[in-house]
């Protein structure tokens, strides 16, 4: 049975997955960008932003891992592949094929079965 503790753990959980997967997204939006040099294309403010919520990100799902069991992260952390997919449709104007959704599916319903039975 999960406890308010535990609830808590997995909604900072998610949180974190959920601005990693925000970082990830501005990776790809400097990465449609042509610059004029290497430098520029490594040091500039959405790369040094999204390595920063990176960083961010991580001591969140640290402290997250207090509350939630070990066993729990992976699957916690699939999340971020349903997070990505929305991210990248909503502000990358991205395609989702068949295969992606079939995908997205099953890590859902893995999600809800570890939920469910884990």
């Amino acid at each position: 049975m999960i406890n308010n503790l535990q609830v808590t753990g997995i909604l900072i959980f998610l949180f974190s997955v959920f601005i990693s997967s925000c970082s990830q997204i501005l990776l790809k939006m400097s990465a449609k960008i042509q610059y004029d040099n290497k430098w520029k294309e490594y040091l500039n403010t959405r790369v040094i932003a999204a390595y920063s919520i990176f960083f961010i990100s991580s001591l969140v799902t640290l402290y997250a891992y207090r509350f939630v069991p070990l066993s729990m992260g992976p699957v916690l952390e699939a999340s971020g592949y349903i997070f990505v997919t929305v991210l990248g449709v909503t502000f990358l104007k991205e395609k989702v094929g068949v295969r992606k959704r079939i995908g997205l599916v099953i890590i859902v319903t893995g999600i809800m079965i570890t939920a469910l039975f884990g």
